[in-house]
């Protein structure tokens, strides 16, 4: 079927969503993780395809690839959504007015939100329990490199959603074309909201080109900040966890910021780097101060642009500050808005980069890979926000939804 048929079939499962009860969503979302379970050798294979097409040492591999282990999670993060409140019909406000009209304010599913993304098939299961526990349609638009993936998942989503007798279309996957995204993104009359989640050239794209109201996120040029009054055994760890734990993820770190007094810290605040081959782009005072104690071959010069870069590799640059305010004229200048931290003993440091910071997530002796919607204890996430209308940080369920006002009375009429 052509794209818009498969939105306008989209569009029209809405309605269904609207007759269900938390307890029949619930009971759905628990059948498409045991399903996944049970299907894992299907997934696994699928997975496979797409992995046969990608080179090991490409960044994105460790996304895109599926374990056993992998699914398990996916399963479990999917039963972990049915334990939480539903974001549907709360009262946000309630007032009456002196002519005795009530006016409340509920919050209600968007409707048809499409998700653009990129090699990581686990946000096809994300976005399809968020959506679904919060009553909305997901639209998935997933990129090439997990073509085979999605389209394993979305096959197991459909079969178990249509024993419980709702429309498959709740889930819709569109072609990994460039064409489907063209048609996507125009589709005023069927979708509500689209979420693009990538890199900033995708979130760019999208953003230049679509008339359906988006939100921006995903893309994250991640800073710490060693102060001069920072522990520095806090910071190693901290330095280490957010540049290697996964360099793929929009939360890793790409440019650690330095006080000048601490220069001579910077040796061991990097020193677990090397074990990961990570590469670094310093600038020349924290270039001679790593000269000799890093490794040669992992250790460039920086230039301009090695800074607001989001490396999405096992590399980051330094950047040498002579006081925190240079440290905030830097994240001020490069920042995407998405994760930063310092690292400080000083409470007067840290309350001036909390304040200061312009940031969905503001970290203090904290490392930026936490910015995730299941760390933070949403049960999941559909992405990271950068920008402030609507929803800022990890958005799950509450930020999926928005809100409309019922208005009851007795027959009142406006007088001219």
């Amino acid at each position: 079927m052509q794209t818009i048929g498969l939105l306008q079939n989209a569009s029209e499962a809405k309605y269904a969503l609207n007759r269900l009860t938390d307890n029949e969503i619930n009971d759905i979302l628990r059948s498409v993780a045991t399903a996944l379970e049970a299907n894992q050798d299907f997934i696994l294979a699928a997975n496979q395809q797409d992995l046969q097409r990608m080179e090991q040492a490409d960044p994105k591999y460790d996304r895109l690839k599926l374990t056993a282990e992998r699914i398990k999670s996916i399963a479990g993060d999917m039963r972990n959504v049915t334990t939480l409140p539903s974001p549907l019909h709360k009262i946000q406000k309630e007032i009456v007015r002196p002519n005795g009209m009530s006016i409340r304010k509920i919050s209600v599913p968007f409707g048809v939100i499409g998700v653009i993304y990129e090699a990581r098939p686990n946000v096809t299961c994300d976005v399809f329990s968020l959506c679904l526990k919060s009553g909305n349609v997901c639209v998935l638009k997933g990129g090439s490199d997990a073509e085979y993936s999605n389209k394993a998942l979305v096959e197991i989503i459909h079969k178990a959603v249509e024993q419980h007798g709702l429309r498959k279309e709740v889930c819709t996957l569109l072609s990994a074309e460039r064409e489907a995204t063209d048609v996507l993104l125009k589709a005023t009359n069927y979708v509500d909201l689209i979420i693009p989640r990538g890199s900033a050239g995708l979130i760019h794209f999208v953003r230049e080109n679509s008339l359906v109201p988006i939100i921006e996120t995903g893309a994250g040029i991640c800073h710490t900040y060693f102060d001069k009054d920072g522990d520095k055994d806090k910071g190693q760890a901290i330095i280490t966890n957010a540049k290697t734990r996964r360099v793929s993820v929009c939360n890793a770190l790409d440019c650690l910021i330095v006080h000048a007094d601490r220069l001579s810290d910077l040796p061991f605040l990097c020193a677990k780097l090397k074990d990961s081959a990570v590469i670094i782009y310093a600038d020349k005072d924290s270039y001679a101060a790593l000269k000799g104690n890093y490794p040669d071959k992992l250790l460039k010069e920086a230039t301009e642009e090695s800074f607001g870069t989001e490396f999405l590799d096992y590399k980051m640059s330094i950047r040498t500050v002579p006081s925190i305010n240079e440290a905030l004229k830097q994240i001020s200048r490069y920042s995407s808005k998405h994760s930063e931290c310092i690292v400080s003993e000083s409470r007067e440091a840290i309350l001036l980069f909390e304040r200061m910071v312009d940031a969905a997530c503001v970290y203090a002796n904290v490392s930026t890979a936490f910015t995730d919607g299941a760390q933070f204890g949403f049960g999941a996430e559909i992405g990271i926000s950068t920008q402030k209308a609507h929803a800022r940080g990890p958005m799950a369920l509450e930020e999926i939804t928005t809100y409309k006002y019922i208005i009851e009375g007795n027959g009142q009429i406006r007088q001219q």
